[in-house]
């Protein structure tokens, strides 16, 4: 069952694996083209669902290995280019197809996937927006930034979430990598909030907006 359909895109988000992993299948209905975002564990969820579409891409968010535990599996099975952020290409199992730097162009069907360069979580995340759908991986969450490294980490994963996704419409759904959806509208707002109290120096890890 699509998590979103309205006639032009239908979004089918699938929960993957032992840590809350969201894959998605994101098919263009009038073409039946279709690209997989993200490979986590049990591949076969996602796998199951493909159905008729027509796969042509397998775009990754980032790097981490929960993202990745069905990379073999999936990309074995629709033999299709994969794509990820420069940054990081040395983390994926096999070299990808497709290195995206900020606003690389894929398309599929009737429809325009824009890479968006977001670095913080890993160097070389990316978040895919196709019209007013954004799949986030784990740079933004509802709550929150992805969890960091340190805090120039996070300070770099901040300017990412303020400079290229809370400027997007607020009307933009936000589908993450992890958990549930949110809008830019609410991830604005909570930010705003976040933003206008002192945090100390050193801040990075696990980061709320409302904490």
């Amino acid at each position: 069952m699509p998590l979103h359909y309205d006639g032009e895109i239908q979004i089918t988000k699938i929960n993957m694996g032992p840590y809350n992993n969201n894959g998605y299948i994101v098919a263009c209905p009038d073409t039946k083209e279709a690209v997989i975002i993200d490979t986590p564990a049990e591949p076969e969820k996602l796998l199951n669902e493909i159905g008729d579409l027509k796969i042509k891409a397998v775009l990754i968010t980032h790097g981490h290995q929960d993202h990745l535990l069905g990379f073999g599996e999936i990309t074995g099975s629709v033999s299709v280019p994969v794509a990820v952020g420069t940054g990081d290409v040395e983390m994926l199992p096999i070299p990808p197809n497709i290195v995206l730097t900020d606003g690389d162009v894929i398309e599929c069907g009737n429809h325009t996937i824009k890479a968006l360069s977001t670095p913080g979580h890993t160097n070389g995340s990316t978040c895919y927006l196709i019209g007013k759908h954004l799949f986030s991986g784990d740079t933004l969450f509802p709550g929150g930034p992805g969890k960091s490294r340190s805090p120039e980490a996070l300070n770099q994963e901040l300017e990412s979430i303020t400079q290229k996704l809370l400027v997007l419409d607020e009307g933009t759904a936000v589908y993450p990598g992890h958990g549930d959806d949110t809008t830019i509208k609410e991830a604005k707002r909570q930010y705003e909030i976040f933003a206008a109290k002192p945090h100390p120096d050193d801040l990075y890890g696990d980061v709320a907006w409302l904490e």
